[in-house]
């Protein structure tokens, strides 16, 4: 059961419209009927340092010495939460510089330093692998990742088939009963996109 501040967490991100129903085309290929739009918490600080408080909690007694948010959403998540709790932070490129250092992982960090990854909403799993994949790369060691949201179409399972565990605050289905209990949405759109999700289980990277 979620608990007072994450009611209202997930209440205040449809109210700002970072929770959408419609027609949308995942990262992941896919057609869904709701969308989550985290990046327009960057212009709410209140609602982007209660995602943060939100994402710390589950990640207090993992065993990590650097963050990295995933780009571009999480970096704010991630930005955060290193300044309120004094945790060093990396960055992951989207792309390798063609001048410079070249790298990927920018930010000071040692050869087997665990890194903890922060991404707003898992679907596949890709863009957390992705992340993975240049810290690994890099030296470092990835064990956990945390999440806002776990959409329930596989990443998690997919990630765990690589060694890291997922640690979300919400999965889409709670959010949606939050929103359904609080009058934001009907029952018909509640069923409707369980049934979306019953349906479309699995998304392969």
């Amino acid at each position: 059961m979620e608990n007072i501040k994450e009611i209202d967490l997930a209440l205040q991100l449809f109210d700002i419209g970072a929770i959408r129903f419609g027609s949308f085309i995942l990262k992941s290929g896919i057609q869904s009927p709701i969308y989550l739009d985290l990046r327009l918490t960057v212009s709410y600080p209140k609602i982007l340092t209660a995602i943060a408080e939100a994402l710390y909690h589950p990640i207090q007694s993992l065993c990590f010495d650097l963050l990295c948010g995933v780009p571009y959403t999480a970096l704010p998540f991630a930005s955060v939460i290193s300044i309120q709790h004094d945790i060093p932070m990396v960055l992951r490129r989207k792309e390798k510089k063609e001048y410079g250092t070249g790298k990927m992982i920018e930010g000071v960090y040692k050869v087997n330093q665990r890194c903890l990854i922060i991404e707003d909403v898992i679907t596949s799993g890709a863009s957390i692998s992705e992340t993975a994949d240049a810290l690994l790369n890099a030296g470092l060691i990835v064990e956990d990742a945390v999440v806002l949201v776990n959409r329930m179409q596989g990443g998690v399972q997919s990630l765990q088939s690589r060694n890291i565990n997922v640690h979300s605050i919400f999965n889409l289905m709670q959010i949606l009963q939050i929103l359904l209990i609080e009058n934001r949405i009907d029952i018909p759109t509640f069923d409707r996109i369980q049934t979306f999700l019953l349906e479309n289980q699995a998304c392969s990277i």
